[in-house]
């Protein structure tokens, strides 16, 4: 392990200890949270959640789910090759998208729009909220009362945090996460292994939807040069197939960047301290290929994420969501037995708990349910 590297053995432990009798099997401290995560039932759920096409009918397409798995192969790679904790690093890359609700971005402006009197919605922080109060299997505390170093990644991955959303606040309070320092290399790792993840499997499943065109991809320099490559050395091979290897070869281009611009970053760091006191992100993409990052999402958002069709489902998806909302807050009886008998009285419990029962939901579930109260939900919902 590198010295910079976070180590188990130094964990600072979690909220509720635990007894070492009730250890199963000879698991390091993170290996655990993995597992923890896999077992979950928020996890489980992710199969059935919006990646980029909502309710997707076709097999082939991404959902969150799989993209987290594509994140977690990504994540281990780049922290094998840093020699950092890759349990840590796949813990995190797992649960990263668990605070989505249905529907994606859309369902998440839909229930921040909803809370906006009571403090608002923020995914990231409602996956602190889903696994430290939520996601409540054991006996002994709510929670799944993770390790604070995979509590602390999952809550700044993206950085040091100013402005703390309610969720995380209180969370936070009960449960202090440092907030304002920078997380360990591998929340960093996670972070980047994301938008690796989903910059290169989002072109994938936009060109299979017909969103993307290949001429649309090669006005981008460094993709186009990629592609003279492959044709250059697979001529004979299908289009389909060198579609693919243009997406492969992309996101190796990218982990071995990261991988060569971070070893140079942390080359003088002595300890994990270092990385949180650095001052900056050390784990990062060279400059020339940032730039060409920053130019990539902004191609997807233009061509794929604000295509016309795309924006008239997620139009639909927020309306559904936020129909949702005003329906249980009439009549919380409409909510599922035992989150109807939980109902807070006072706000702003009351208005959160409905946001909870919402943001849980996978997209069918929500589409079924909106059926149940208003009648037939349109299929302009579903990508086929």
């Amino acid at each position: 392990m590198a010295p910079f590297a976070s180590n188990p053995a130094h964990t600072r432990g979690r909220e509720f200890p635990l007894e070492a009798a009730l250890a199963r099997g000879p698991r390091s401290v993170w290996q655990r949270d993995r597992d923890r995560i896999v077992h979950s039932i928020a996890f489980r759920r992710l199969r059935h959640k919006t990646q980029v096409f909502v309710a997707p009918d076709g097999d082939h397409y991404r959902v969150r789910l799989t993209h987290s798995l594509e994140v977690a192969q990504i994540g281990r790679v780049i922290a094998r090759a840093l020699g950092i904790d890759e349990d840590l690093t796949e813990a995190l890359c797992l649960a990263h998208d668990i605070g989505h609700p249905p529907f994606g971005h859309a369902g998440e402006e839909a229930l921040d729009n909803a809370l906006l009197k009571w403090g608002g919605f923020d995914h990231n922080a409602h996956c602190l909220r889903v696994l430290m109060r939520l996601e409540s299997p054991y006996c002994e505390h709510d929670g799944l009362n993770l390790s604070w170093e995979v509590l602390e990644g999952l809550a700044k991955h993206n950085g040091p945090l100013g402005m703390v959303p309610w969720a995380l606040a209180e969370l936070d309070a009960a449960y202090p996460l440092d907030l304002t320092t920078w997380p360990s290399l591998e929340a960093q790792v996670a972070s980047l292994a994301d938008d690796i993840a989903y910059d290169n499997h989002d072109i994938d499943d936009g060109l299979r939807a017909g969103f993307l065109q290949l001429d649309q991809l090669l006005s981008l320099d460094f993709l186009a040069d990629q592609w003279r490559a492959i044709e250059r050395k697979f001529p004979l091979a299908q289009q389909d197939r060198r579609l693919r290897e243009l997406v492969r070869g992309q996101i190796g281009l990218m982990v071995n960047d990261v991988i060569g611009e971070t070893s140079v970053r942390v080359k003088d760091f002595g300890s994990g301290a270092d990385v949180r006191n650095a001052g900056r992100a050390s784990v990062a993409f060279s400059a020339p290929l940032s730039e060409q990052e920053r130019r990539l999402k902004a191609f997807m958002y233009d061509n794929l994420y604000h295509h016309p069709q795309q924006l008239r489902t997620a139009g639909r998806a927020r309306a559904v969501t936020a129909e949702l909302y005003a329906a249980y807050a009439q009549d919380p009886a409409l909510m599922e037995p035992g989150w109807a008998a939980r109902v807070p009285a006072e706000e702003p419990a009351r208005s959160r708990h409905i946001a909870d029962f919402i943001a849980g939901m996978t997209d069918r579930y929500a589409i079924a349910a909106h059926a149940k109260i208003y009648g037939e939900t349109p299929e302009d919902l579903r990508h086929v």
